[in-house]
């Protein structure tokens, strides 16, 4: 795999469930654009699963506007022990997201309906915010803020024109990753 991750035997058994679990309901439900197994397996899974191979992530991650689950579900397929919580305020992907976190037996998981404008996140303070396709990454970011951890870990999957006025939020940009097999997307990480 391009993305330069290696997955254990139980990993590919919880990936391929997951996977087929999206095909099929994305036939019933709008999840994602992207259609069929092997566009799916490169753009959802691993684009999202390329930043573990990166990064090391711990403590709670919060992964905003999950949808079909990416980044946050595919990166607690690598990081099993990452406590995640996946905030997403459409029903029927909430419903979606349950079902693969019940039949991929994922512990540590909680969904959210929240949009992020409107979390707080109670004790919690995420080390970890992962978004991706969340409509104005600036406007996301400033909501962020509250609930990331001093010296927390911000990561946006972005095209380079959306990087642009993302130098004017408080958070301090240290590094561009080029996803591989994309010629314009990449994930931008920053720090509180």
């Amino acid at each position: 795999m391009p993305f330069g991750i290696e997955l254990d035997w139980r990993q590919v058994g919880q990936l391929s469930t997951y996977l087929d679990l999206l095909l099929r309901w994305n036939e019933k439900i709008h999840l994602t654009s992207i259609q069929g197994a092997e566009k799916s397996v490169t753009r959802h899974f691993g684009e999202s699963l390329f930043l573990a191979g990166h990064e090391k992530l711990q403590g709670h991650l919060l992964d905003v506007g999950s949808g079909a689950g990416f980044p946050g579900l595919a990166l607690k397929i690598a990081l099993p022990d990452i406590q995640t919580t996946l905030l997403e305020p459409i029903a029927k992907k909430r419903a979606f997201l349950k079902e693969v976190i019940r039949a991929c037996e994922f512990k540590g998981v909680e969904v959210r309906p929240e949009r992020l404008e409107g979390f707080r996140g109670g004790e919690i303070r995420f080390w970890s915010i992962t978004m991706r396709a969340v409509g104005s990454p600036k406007e996301r970011v400033a909501e962020a803020w509250d609930v990331l951890a001093k010296d927390g870990k911000m990561y946006l999957w972005l095209s380079r024109a959306q990087r642009k006025g993302l130098n004017e939020t408080p958070i301090t940009w240290f590094r561009w990753l080029d996803l591989p097999i994309s010629r314009d997307r990449g994930i931008l990480m920053g720090t509180r």
